[in-house]
């Protein structure tokens, strides 16, 4: 219990600053004003999710909906005449013909829409991430200076040629199966009872969290080991960090909320590319007085994998 006590304390501090930290939504705006190709791809990123997605879900919701029902009305009394209440038939085919007419917005427009806009947001985050970082690369902080600022050093001894790119590749390839088995893995938490929910949004909000730095970590070449170690480490800080990222999940609907995190999840790339979290951390130790224990969030995954 005295363990769990003093684990308390750093625990709530680190997710705290990491929660302050990714609202530090004015980096935004600095990121942005630094580079004009970096503010096309944020603009687009809302044009497609925010005015086109949200924007036929809000129309579906307030216009074509009631339009329908005021064609085709649910109960007896709205109906022009007397004579078709008096066939249970008409209401019958009249919500049939309703929800086959909504299935076909979603099946035509919805669907290949998110597919659409989940394939071109994915190259678009890249984009983003890639110009945030030269913004931090050309004001100050070349990739030597960067790293030395997160504590990670480059190891030495690392392979050349076409042994690096092989490495890379692996990691890459690695990386991908172990986020894929833990998104699994959350998915599947969910449905546990009584807890599962909370365990849900904590390790939806590590994940994001991890999406959102690992682009960071990709741009400055850290070694899978060492972000996992680190992240692991210092997991309070990045649950905290991708916290208001997974919120939208569990106020709105699947599809309403997917379009409000293609939306948020670019601005939160960005505050990461800006987060010294490394830096931040060691600054923090003096204010929860303790060592977080590290949580191997990942071990079932990499177990699987």
């Amino acid at each position: 219990m005295e363990s769990l006590a003093s684990q308390a304390r750093p625990a709530a501090v680190l997710w705290l600053a990491g929660f302050l930290q990714a609202a530090r939504l004015h980096r935004v705006v600095s990121f942005c004003a630094s580079s004009r190709a970096l503010s096309i791809r944020i603009a687009q990123c809302f044009l497609l999710n925010g005015l086109i997605f949200l924007g036929s879900l809000l129309t579906l919701k307030s216009v074509v909906i009631p339009a329908l029902l005021w064609i085709l009305p649910e109960q007896c009394n709205q109906m022009g005449g007397q004579h078709l209440c008096d066939h249970k038939a008409a209401i019958a085919i009249y919500s049939f013909l309703r929800s086959g007419l909504v299935e076909i917005f979603y099946v035509f427009w919805f669907y290949p829409l998110y597919v659409f806009s989940f394939i071109l947001s994915t190259l678009w985050y890249n984009d983003i991430a890639k110009h945030a970082l030269d913004v931090v690369k050309r004001k100050s902080l070349d990739s030597t200076r960067a790293l030395n600022a997160h504590n990670i050093t480059e190891p030495e001894g690392q392979p050349e040629g076409f042994d690096r790119v092989a490495l890379g590749i692996g990691e890459q390839v690695y990386s991908i199966l172990l986020l894929t088995i833990f998104f699994v893995e959350v998915s599947v938490i969910g449905y546990v009872p009584y807890f599962g929910k909370a365990m849900n949004f904590l390790l939806l909000s590590l994940m994001y969290a991890y999406y959102c730095f690992e682009y960071k970590w990709n741009f400055f070449a850290v070694s899978l080991n060492k972000r996992l170690e680190f992240f692991e480490s210092n997991w309070a800080f990045f649950a905290g960090f991708g916290a208001p990222c997974v919120l939208p999940i569990f106020f709105f609907s699947p599809l309403t909320s997917y379009g409000l995190m293609a939306i948020l999840y670019p601005l939160f790339v960005l505050t990461a590319a800006g987060t010294q979290a490394e830096q931040l951390i060691d600054e923090m130790k003096p204010a929860h007085g303790g060592k977080l224990q590290r949580i191997p969030v990942f071990f079932v995954a990499k177990r699987l994998t």
